[in-house]
């Protein structure tokens, strides 16, 4: 009976995700719903399976994603990424999965290196798996480059600051001139990347680096991929704009939030109505601040939500400390901070709750006096640099990799 109760609920699911209105600027629409379906599917059933005592949710959601992938690696030969060195090893007791390219006339020359921090809310996501390893196959091969790709811990098992920590570690390990030697790489060419949560860790770690004097090599570029930055405004004209958008919408990115803080889930509601701004000082708003951060072309017609003096119920600071530690949203960091950091490409989604978060982060760079290089993808949406693999490949997504690739050959 539990069985065709959830075959029911699956179908439910998937014919009303199927038929959900979606931005006439989204290309290919039916394949996006039905990925979205596949998403939301997977996630009651999950939450349904926890209930009947097979474990966390998430644990049941990383388990299925990778049965599923090894069935499409069965149906679907993908193209070969070329001849590489794979290994995986730990940086200062972090795993990490390292890919060296194979020889090309050139084995005697420094090569570039680049570090990646993978997406997925802090809680999903793996190095060693999907568009994730063939994406990171293509580019160490394409640009000749180590790339050290980090498998820093996740939801539930860990929470902030172990990511944020675990990823600091490994950069320092790489940076360090003798592995930097071992690997053959040149210290003048190390980047630091990252998608989404990623894209969050990368930014504070090139912060920290930038900071660190008694670090002798420094990253060169950072390369950041629609970042999440910031938990004190989810109101910003992207998040009102494409609150329901599939994959990342808006009540996930503050369960995303509150899960990688530590923080109680009951406080989603005061988050989406912004009341943890209530403590928070007028000189730490003015970072988030995307009145005066966004272009006139993201904020017309939208308005602000704040909120001014404690609450009834408490303090959002005391609550979750962590929002306003700049470990945890880079956006927060001072200018004298920011001046310091490497030249950036920050790509940001036109259909992404996350967009005014890269916006108003390569603003703020560019501010402190540093380059940075802005990609907008008009038709782009949250994770479709991932999205580069059959049966969910998509165009935009073929193409946003193709440009991060050559930024990346030109910069690094």
């Amino acid at each position: 009976m539990w069985l065709l109760l959830v075959l029911s609920l699956a179908v439910a699911l998937a014919w009303y995700h199927l038929h959900a209105p979606l931005p006439a600027g989204i290309r290919e629409p039916r394949k996006l719903m039905l990925l979205d379906a596949v998403c939301k599917v997977v996630f009651h059933l999950a939450v349904l399976m926890e209930r009947l005592g097979s474990g966390h949710h998430v644990l049941w959601i990383r388990q299925t994603s990778k049965h599923f992938e090894g069935t499409m690696k069965n149906l679907i030969k993908q193209g070969s990424a070329g001849v590489l060195r794979v290994s995986d090893v730990t940086f200062d007791g972090v795993p990490v999965r390292v890919y060296q390219p194979g020889a090309c006339g050139e084995e005697g020359r420094p090569r570039r290196g680049l570090l990646y921090f993978h997406g997925g809310g802090w809680t999903f996501g793996s190095a060693k798996e999907g568009s994730y390893d063939e994406n990171s196959r293509l580019m160490s091969n394409k640009l000749h480059m180590v790339l050290v790709s980090v498998e820093y811990r996740l939801f539930p098992e860990a929470r902030f600051p172990t990511p944020y920590l675990d990823c600091l570690a490994a950069a320092k390990h790489f940076l360090s001139p003798g592995v930097l030697a071992k690997y053959n790489v040149d210290p003048c060419r190390v980047g630091v990347s990252g998608d989404s949560a990623g894209g969050n860790l990368a930014a504070a770690v090139a912060q920290e680096v930038a900071m660190d004097d008694s670090m002798r090599v420094k990253f060169s570029v950072q390369a950041l991929i629609y970042p999440v930055v910031q938990a004190l405004d989810f109101n910003t004209p992207s998040y009102v704009q494409n609150q329901a958008m599939p994959i990342l919408n808006r009540p996930l990115m503050v369960h995303f939030w509150l899960q990688y803080l530590g923080a109680d889930p009951s406080l989603k509601s005061r988050f989406l109505s912004n009341h943890q701004q209530s403590t928070m000082t007028p000189e730490l708003m003015a970072r988030v601040d995307w009145t005066s951060l966004l272009p006139p072309k993201y904020k017309d017609g939208y308005t602000t939500v704040a909120v001014h003096g404690k609450g009834a119920r408490g303090a959002a600071r005391e609550e979750v400390p962590g929002l306003r530690d700049v470990r945890a949203a880079p956006l927060l960091a001072r200018t004298e901070v920011l001046s310091r950091c490497p030249r950036a490409y920050v790509m940001t989604c036109e259909y992404d709750v996350l967009r005014d978060d890269g916006l108003m982060y390569a603003r703020r760079l560019r501010d402190a006096g540093v380059a940075v290089t802005s990609d907008h993808y008009e038709d782009g949406f949250h994770g479709c640099l991932s999205l580069t693999l059959r049966p969910f490949q998509f165009d935009v997504g073929v193409r946003a990799l193709g440009r991060y690739i050559q930024w990346l050959n030109d910069n690094l």
